[in-house]
């Protein structure tokens, strides 16, 4: 088994704490599933969140989708003018047995756009 990362985003809507649990979680299973990953196999996942979201924890949705073992952290984007707004990012650290180059970024919806080159 070799670690690997695994980068994903979503825009959100608004800054409501209900749309981003939902929104959040959508790209964590989304996430798991691309790459054939169980909860178990997670180590950590680091989330952003741009500066405009407030209502809360990005990591709020992990643990309501059962990931309760596993550390996360949240921390605040970068603010750089002209940056796509409300966009929670995530950097997920797995155990898989996938080549790196076999590994699915997920970039929901218009979070697409922040990576062309990776996004899925």
């Amino acid at each position: 088994m070799a670690v690997r990362a695994v980068r994903g985003a979503v825009q959100l809507e608004r800054d409501d704490a209900e749309h981003m649990g939902e929104r959040v979680g959508e790209l964590l299973t989304a996430v798991l599933e691309r790459n054939a990953l169980t909860a178990d196999a997670l180590i950590s996942v680091w989330f952003t969140a741009t500066p405009d979201l407030r209502s809360a924890f990005p990591a709020a949705a992990a643990r309501r989708l059962g990931i309760t073992d596993v550390p996360l952290i949240c921390a605040q984007e970068m603010d750089v003018e002209g940056a796509m707004p409300r966009v929670v990012r995530i950097l997920a650290h797995a155990e898989t047995g996938l080549d790196r180059s076999a590994v699915t970024h997920v970039y929901l919806g218009t979070a697409a756009a922040l990576r062309k080159d990776i996004a899925q």
